[in-house]
C-alpha cells in the first residue's frame, strides 16, 4: 500500500484540464514541426551553393528543439515536480539512454582501439563489409571511407569487433591491382603468359620496383589468367586496370586468340584490387 501511495505521488493527478494542456501542447508541436519544416525546406530551395545545405541541415535539428521543448513543458504538468520525481524520472531517463546508445559508444571505445592499432588511416584503401575506398577521415566514432563511385561512407568503428577489415595498401604506396582475362582453353598458355607480362610492363602506371606476376588457373570453361602488379599511386589503380584489360584484349585479339564462352549461371569474383 506504501508502495502505491509512493508511485502515486509520483503523477499529478488527472483532469479534464490537464488533458485539454497536453492537447493543446501536442497540436502545437505537430503544428510547429510541419511548419519549420516546410518553411526551412521552401528557403533552402531558394538559396544556392554551401548556404543551402546549411539550411537543409537546420530540419532535424529545429525539429529536435521542437520536441524538447514540447516535453520540457509537458513534463512537470504530468509529474509532480518535486525533488525525489525529478531523480526518479532522471533515473528512468538515463537508464533508457544507456541502452539507447550502447552501440554508440561501443563504437567510441572502438575508435581509440583503432587508434592504438591502426587497422585503418587516412589515405588507406579498405573493404569493410563490402564497402571499399579510401579512407578521407578517421572520427572518434566513424571511419569516412570514398568509394570508386564517389559516396563519403561512414563507417562505424564497432565493425572492428566482429567483422575483417581488408586494408589493400596498409599506411603504404604499394597497393596489387588484378587484371583478369578468360580465355577459351586452345591456345599457347607460354605465349600468352609472357604477352601479358609485357603488356603489364609497357603501362604507363606500372611502379617498376614491384614484381609482376601473370598467373594462370584452367577451368571448366576455360583459362583464367591474373596480371597482379602495382601502379605508382594506389589512387591510380582504376586507371591502372582499364589500362592492362583495353590493351591486353587488344594484343590477344589481333592474335586471333578467343575469349571464354562462359555458361550463363557462372559466377565469379570480379573485385579488382587486393592487398
Amino acid at each position: 500500500m506504501d508502495d502505491q501511495e509512493q508511485y502515486a505521488k509520483l503523477f499529478n493527478e488527472f483532469d479534464s484540464q490537464m488533458l485539454i494542456t497536453l492537447g493543446v501542447i501536442l497540436v502545437s508541436t505537430v503544428i510547429l514541426i510541419i511548419a519549420s519544416q516546410r518553411g526551412l525546406n521552401w528557403l533552402a530551395n531558394r538559396l544556392h551553393g554551401q548556404l543551402r545545405f546549411r539550411v537543409f541541415a537546420l530540419v532535424p535539428l529545429t525539429r529536435l528543439l521542437i520536441l524538447i521543448t514540447a516535453l520540457a513543458i509537458a513534463v512537470p504538468i504530468v509529474i509532480e515536480p518535486s525533488l525525489r520525481n525529478m531523480v526518479t524520472l532522471l533515473g528512468a531517463i538515463g537508464l533508457a539512454i544507456g541502452f539507447a546508445l550502447k552501440d554508440y559508444v561501443s563504437s567510441l571505445i572502438a575508435g581509440v582501439v583503432s587508434a592504438v592499432e591502426l587497422p585503418y588511416r587516412p589515405g588507406d584503401w579498405v573493404d569493410i563489409e563490402g564497402t571499399y575506398g579510401e579512407v578521407k577521415h578517421v572520427g572518434m566514432r566513424t571511419v569516412e571511407i570514398l568509394t570508386p563511385d564517389d559516396d563519403l561512407v561512414a563507417v562505424p568503428h564497432l565493425k572492428l569487433w566482429d567483422s575483417a577489415i581488408y586494408n589493400a595498401n596498409n599506411g603504404g604506396t604499394s597497393l596489387q591491382c588484378v587484371a583478369s582475362f578468360y580465355l577459351h582453353p586452345e591456345h599457347e598458355a607460354g605465349w600468352v603468359r609472357e604477352v601479358l607480362r609485357d603488356v603489364a610492363l609497357t603501362s604507363a602506371y606500372l611502379k617498376f620496383d614491384k614484381p609482376i606476376i601473370v598467373v594462370a588457373e584452367e577451368k571448366p570453361w576455360g583459362t583464367h589468367y591474373r596480371i597482379r602488379a602495382y601502379p605508382v599511386d594506389p589512387r591510380q589503380q582504376f586507371l591502372f586496370i582499364t589500362d592492362l584489360t583495353v590493351r591486353g584484349k587488344q594484343v590477344l585479339s589481333g592474335a586471333g586468340i578467343t575469349p571464354a564462352l562462359l555458361p550463363p549461371d557462372t559466377a565469379f569474383e570480379t573485385r579488382g584490387a587486393a592487398s
